[in-house]
């Protein structure tokens, strides 16, 4: 018989019908109750044994962890906690799970631990819920950009650019490591390498979406990006998963628009189609938030936050706004900041960002206008010569979600940018390309997606929202 879903059993359209249901085994009790879960719901089922039914043997097997497949009558449940259950009559162990050496026990285990074990963890609730959460927030992304005529271009992983200037990049190659050619200057012949030049792994996939969205019109990425960036925070991986949008004839303000929009309907649709999995998150939130200090607990629940996210209007100031706000607020006045701030064209800290939305403003900030300092070449240069037209969007509890801008249309301004930075023009020609061929005002964003995963469940630790984080010293699994 084809075996049935847990998620779809315990709708109970099934009821007094012989069902089949697999899964593993979370907890079992006086030899009888079996709590069965198979992912595709935070919900378990019981399965219930008759008494002396089974021979010892089999009951021996039956551990946390186990793979096992129950046949048996769905019915209704006479206990407390579940309202439908298996009456079981077959019973397969189809894989065993020392209890001696199975590291998921039913009781709280910490978050570090977990880590540690980030192969088993999803078969917690906890991680279970967060992938769940994850995988419909990313079928969101697809479904917001399809729906509004958006095509998903594939960017290049491996890259002779660099998008943001940073040079914090992983380098690709084949050369021998220790003993690569070396040319007559004793530099590195990369002429030798792979791709005869040096080569990199992608922080951004703008630029070519750039070139793509000057064709179609609307394109959107979302793919792997890397940082080889040593932080060790909450808030920063290795590698991560970036939505990166680019819109032709879109100005600063449009973009503005698409992104408050694009945000609003992704946690609107995972609001409406992860129930179970947000009120889960949501008690355990709770829960671990009555350990804090009464200051540092949030003043909403998880619910309330996402609610508070999709239903408000996101607060638009200037950065020059943002910084006499924060020259003058008590934090900066008291020197209670890490980063004090002092003048005009400072670069904004993750503290500074969130006084702004939870303690100044109180809701979703879009900033804009940054100096030209601070901000990427390919950021469109306002009429001040000092600012560009860049936005960042800040949530509470993350800091910066969204980075973007109105993109530098201007061939010639361009050019004078780039040669600034000492950004070479023979290495960015077909960048330039288009702006020489039919060039237009366009803009673009990019959003951390675990970032977005991170505000959608409450989590408070970036490492906890992807299967497998790669941080500095941790390339585990």
């Amino acid at each position: 018989m084809k075996h049935s879903y847990v998620i779809d059993l315990l709708e109970g359209t099934q009821l007094l019908q012989e069902v089949t249901a697999k899964g593993w085994v979370r907890a079992f009790r006086n030899n009888q109750f079996i709590a069965l879960n198979d992912g595709s719901t935070i919900n378990n089922i019981q399965c219930v044994l008759e008494l002396d039914a089974f021979a010892e043997e089999i009951i021996r097997k039956i551990s946390v962890g186990a793979a096992i497949a129950v046949k048996g009558t769905l019915i209704e449940s006479q206990g407390k906690g579940q309202k439908f259950e298996i009456h079981v009559k077959e019973l397969e162990v189809l894989g065993e799970s020392n209890p001696e050496e199975y590291p998921i026990q039913p009781k709280k285990h910490s978050l570090e631990f977990l880590r540690e074990n980030a192969h088993l963890r999803v078969r917690t609730n906890a991680f279970g819920a967060i992938m769940r959460v994850r995988s419909t927030l990313s079928f969101a992304v697809h479904k917001y950009f399809q729906e509004n005529g958006f095509f998903y271009v594939n960017t290049p992983i491996i890259t002779g650019s660099d998008a943001e200037g940073a040079g914090e990049m992983f380098q690709v190659t084949s050369l021998e490591v220790g003993n690569p050619p070396r040319d007559e200057n004793g530099n590195i012949d990369y002429s030798e390498d792979f791709f005869g030049k040096e080569t990199n792994l992608t922080v951004s996939g703008q630029l070519e979406a750039e070139t793509y969205a000057m064709a179609l019109g609307k394109v959107y990425t979302f793919g792997p990006t890397f940082r080889a960036e040593n932080s060790n925070t909450t808030r920063h991986l290795a590698e991560f998963w970036m939505i990166e949008p680019e819109v032709a004839f879109n100005t600063l303000d449009d973009n503005m628009d698409l992104a408050e929009d694009f945000i609003k309907s992704v946690v609107g649709y995972v609001m409406e189609n992860c129930k179970d999995d947000i009120d889960f998150l949501e008690k355990r939130l709770i829960e671990e938030e009555k350990s804090k200090p009464q200051n540092q607990r949030s003043e909403m629940t998880l619910t309330e936050k996402l609610r508070f996210v999709v239903e408000n209007n996101f607060k638009r100031v200037s950065y020059t706004e943002a910084i006499d706000i924060l020259k003058s607020s008590k934090p900066n006045r008291n020197k209670k900041f890490n980063y004090i701030i002092e003048d005009w064209g400072a670069d904004l800290q993750s503290e500074h960002e969130r006084y702004l939305v939870e303690k100044h403003f109180k809701c979703p900030v879009i900033l804009f206008d940054y100096p030209a300092d601070i901000k990427a070449f390919y950021m469109r240069l306002n009429e001040d010569g000092k600012t560009v037209r860049a936005m960042d969007i800040l949530f509470p509890g993350i800091g910066e979600i969204v980075g973007g801008s109105q993109r530098e249309e201007r061939y010639n301004v361009l050019v004078e940018k780039m040669k600034a930075l000492n950004i070479p023009e023979e290495e960015m020609w077909w960048y330039l390309d288009t702006r020489k061929f039919g060039t237009a005002v366009h803009s673009g964003f990019g959003l951390g997606f675990e970032r977005m995963v991170l505000f959608v469940t409450g989590m408070s630790n970036i490492r906890d929202v992807i299967p497998y984080p790669r941080t500095p010293k941790n390339a585990e699994f």
